[in-house]
């Protein structure tokens, strides 16, 4: 019988927590484990957990300014390290970079247990929106320098690595991501909830999913939206998901239809109810929503990079603009505005396109630097 490596995952992310992080590395625990893996995650304690067992050790947190519902967790060295000598883990995957993370990173260091990291959320790209753009080349340096510390860092595509690798980081590999295509499926799509956003078969709904807040460039989702809906003047606009800008929003677009955030069997109905997805955020690692819409069987219009690079074939399975042209990005969602049927043909050959990208080859990829990481620390 085989006997798989013992991991201790440390994120300070987790279900049901609602964001691509969270949902990936779930995703991922999920697979290791029911492919033998012991597998144990660290992260900061939730209002609705118990306490620590196998699965989870849970440490300390506190809330993240401005992330309603986050946490980052403490910086707990001393209790990693005891925690480790007792229950050794034979390899350490750090997939955040807070203070829990770095504190992972040292105490596995100390310990000589191999780690590994993820690099997921480009928070240095975050600093223009929130006024601390002075912090921006200080959180890029800490960043670099803490994965740097890592044998492998591990993110979503090759443009993200081609990226990181002329900014100095050094051993970058690709851990791609899959879509649960059983869940995102057109057949979900409600004409009862269509119904509820006034929306006869002659209207094309158009959708955002993500977190409304200002990394991820709504003004160019409500400009294109106005493009569009200048073609095709029954168009509706539905916004799935909460944050900041979600009050000041529903107060200037009191003709667009806020319905919080979803998630599961409910939020893949709102996919499948709905015609186009528009995303402009500029700041995405990867960005699952692009995947998730797909599979639904939505034409996108996104920005050339991350996860619609990858997947998106401008034209065929819907439409990409070069990063950061606000103009062609309106003018590409005006087009569908005009040509009713482009958007259902683009929308049926995006899921077609979409269906084989599971998550096999995901746990493959990970199991593969999973070895190689103890294999290099064993011959050190």
């Amino acid at each position: 019988m085989t006997s798989f490596p013992k991991i201790a995952l440390v994120t300070e992310t987790w279900p049901p927590e609602i964001n691509g992080v969270a949902m990936t590395l779930s995703r991922l625990v999920e697979g290791m484990r029911r492919r033998g893996y012991p597998l144990q995650v660290i992260r900061p304690k939730q209002s609705c957990d118990v306490g620590s067992n196998a699965n989870n050790f849970l440490v300390p947190g506190a809330p993240i300014p401005g992330y309603n519902g986050l946490l980052f967790g403490l910086p707990v060295r001393g209790r990693l390290l005891s925690h480790w000598k007792t229950q050794r883990p034979q390899l350490v995957h750090v997939a955040t970079e807070g203070p829990l993370g770095w504190a992972a990173l040292s105490a596995a260091h100390e310990l000589k247990i191999p780690v590994t990291s993820s690099f997921h959320t480009q928070f240095h790209q975050y600093c223009g929106h929130y006024g601390i753009g002075w912090l921006q080349r200080v959180i890029a340096s800490y960043l670099k320098n803490f994965h740097n510390k890592t044998l492998f860092t591990l993110v979503p595509n090759e443009s993200l690595r081609g990226l990181l690798e002329t900014e100095g980081y050094q051993n970058v590999g690709v851990l791609g991501r899959g879509i649960d295509t059983v869940l995102f499926d057109p057949a979900r799509r409600s004409e009862a909830l269509r119904t509820l956003w006034q929306a006869d078969e002659d209207t094309l709904v158009v959708l955002h999913v993500g977190r409304l807040a200002a990394e991820k460039n709504l003004k160019t989702v409500i400009a294109a939206f106005d493009a569009l809906r200048a073609k095709h003047a029954k168009a509706k606009m539905v916004w799935v998901g909460a944050g900041p800008q979600l009050t000041k929003m529903k107060r200037k677009l009191p003709d667009h239809i806020f319905v919080g955030m979803k998630v599961g069997e409910e939020l893949a109905t709102h996919y499948a109810s709905a015609d186009i997805f528009l995303f402009a955020s500029m700041t995405e690692t990867f960005g699952n929503v692009t995947l998730e819409a797909m599979a639904s069987g939505l034409a996108v219009v996104a920005y050339r990079y991350a996860a619609a690079q990858q997947f998106v074939n401008h034209g065929h399975n819907g439409l990409l603009a070069d990063f950061g042209d606000l103009n062609t990005f309106k003018t590409l969602a005006a087009s569908l505005g005009e040509d009713v049927s482009l958007v259902k043909q683009m929308g049926t050959q995006a899921r077609l396109d979409i269906q084989h990208v599971g998550w096999d080859h995901v746990l493959d990829q990970f199991s593969s630097t999973v070895d190689k990481a103890i294999r290099q620390e064993n011959h050190q």
